[in-house]
């Protein structure tokens, strides 16, 4: 996947997800917070102790929790119905994107669409 580069929706403008999940399919890191563990682990009426061990891993750099990737590189909670099973906890990384970052080209993936702000 491409380096991280933000490019902000139009002024007065924002994405909208359609739920299409492609940025659920990609392979990269999905970083939790204490506070997202704690929520998505309550949402799957889990122990924090179990979500940690069967859906996460250290990254790379020790710094924080990833959600794990399935085999083909789409996030562990992608469902067989192409919807995340967490949406109503997902992470803010999950819930930031496009909005809050984004790489080029990323619109070629995504079919999140561009809607006027609410005044």
């Amino acid at each position: 996947m491409p380096g991280i580069t933000f490019t902000p929706p139009p002024a007065g403008h924002h994405y909208e997800c359609t739920g299409c999940a492609a940025c659920c399919q990609w392979a990269g890191y999905v970083r939790l917070n204490e506070q997202e563990v704690d929520e998505i682990a309550a949402f799957l009426g889990i122990p924090v102790e179990q979500f940690v061990a069967r859906f996460t891993a250290v990254t790379d750099d020790r710094r924080s929790l990833t959600l794990i990737e399935r085999s083909d590189g789409a996030c562990v909670m992608l469902n067989k119905d192409n919807r995340c099973r967490i949406n109503p906890v997902k992470p803010t990384q999950c819930r930031g994107f496009p909005n809050e970052w984004n790489f080029p080209g990323w619109q070629t993936l995504c079919k999140a669409r561009l809607v006027p702000d609410e005044e």
